[in-house]
């Protein structure tokens, strides 16, 4: 795997667009300059990101969501550790 996260990533499995191995590894997005946890699907390349819209759902069940537009920045989120285990003495 590459330490770039790819141009345009989706989390919707009917997506042409969705890779779960790299939804496994954990993917960031900041989004003019924010931190955004919402995020159904973003394209770097033309500067826009989906946004879930809240708890609505569509008539098949989807989220609703809301396509923003502006500086989109991916990352890889570092793996979490495992805290160590306090030792008996």
């Amino acid at each position: 795997m590459t330490d770039t996260p790819p141009d345009r990533l989706s989390t919707d499995p009917r997506s042409p667009f969705h890779d779960a191995a790299l939804l496994e590894r954990g993917v960031g997005v900041r989004f003019k300059g924010v931190e955004k946890t919402n995020v159904e699907e973003y394209c770097v390349s033309e500067g826009w990101v989906r946004l879930a819209a809240g708890n609505a759902k569509d008539r098949f069940g989807n989220p609703m969501t809301v396509k923003l537009k502006g500086p989109v920045e991916p990352y890889f989120r570092a793996p979490e550790t495992a805290p160590e285990a306090p030792t008996a003495e």
